[in-house]
C-alpha cells in the first residue's frame, strides 16, 4: 500500500484549525476533488458520525461516497475511513500546536482501498490525482484559515 503523507504549519490556533476541518460543509473550500459534503446524523460530530462526500474522480465522473468517523480527540486527531463506493480512503489527522499555541502543524496520511472497478481507478486516475491535489489542498487549507476570520 502506498500511502500519502503531508504537513503544513498553519498561524492559527489548533482549535481554529479544529474547528474548520472538523466541519464538513467546508470541505469543497480546500480540497480540490470535493464537489459536497454533509453530515448524515443528527448531533456533533464524533466516532461513528458518518459524512456523505460527493468529489470529481478524473475529469468528468462525479463519485459519493460515505466516510464514517473512526477516532475524533478535540483538537488534536481524527480518523475517518471509506464505507461503501468503489474508492474507500483512509484518513488520519493530526493538530500539533506551534509557537505556545499560536500557530499548528497539520498533519494528514491518507490511503485507500479499491473495491470492484475501483480496483482499476485506484492506480490509474485516484493515485496520480491525489499525488497531483494534495499539496495544492494543504496551501488552501493554510490560505483559508489564515485569511478568514474565526
Amino acid at each position: 500500500m502506498s500511502g500519502f503523507h503531508e504537513e503544513i504549519d498553519v498561524n492559527r490556533t489548533p482549535e481554529d484549525v479544529w474547528a474548520y476541518v472538523i466541519d464538513p460543509s467546508h470541505l469543497p473550500e480546500w480540497q480540490a476533488s470535493a464537489i459536497s459534503a454533509e453530515q448524515l446524523d443528527e448531533g456533533p460530530m464524533g466516532v461513528g458520525s458518518r459524512v456523505r462526500v460527493t468529489r470529481h474522480v478524473g475529469r468528468r465522473r462525479e463519485m459519493p461516497m460515505t466516510m464514517e468517523v473512526t477516532e475524533f480527540q478535540p483538537p488534536h486527531t481524527w480518523g475517518m475511513r471509506g464505507i461503501d463506493g468503489p474508492i474507500r480512503g483512509h484518513v488520519h489527522g493530526e493538530i500539533t500546536p506551534l509557537d505556545d499555541g499560536r500557530a499548528s502543524r497539520v498533519t494528514l496520511d491518507l490511503d485507500f482501498e479499491g473495491h470492484g472497478v475501483g480496483k482499476v481507478l485506484l492506480p490509474l486516475v485516484v493515485r496520480p490525482q491525489v499525488r497531483k491535489e494534495l499539496p495544492r489542498n494543504e496551501q488552501l487549507l493554510k490560505d483559508r484559515l489564515e485569511h478568514t476570520a474565526a
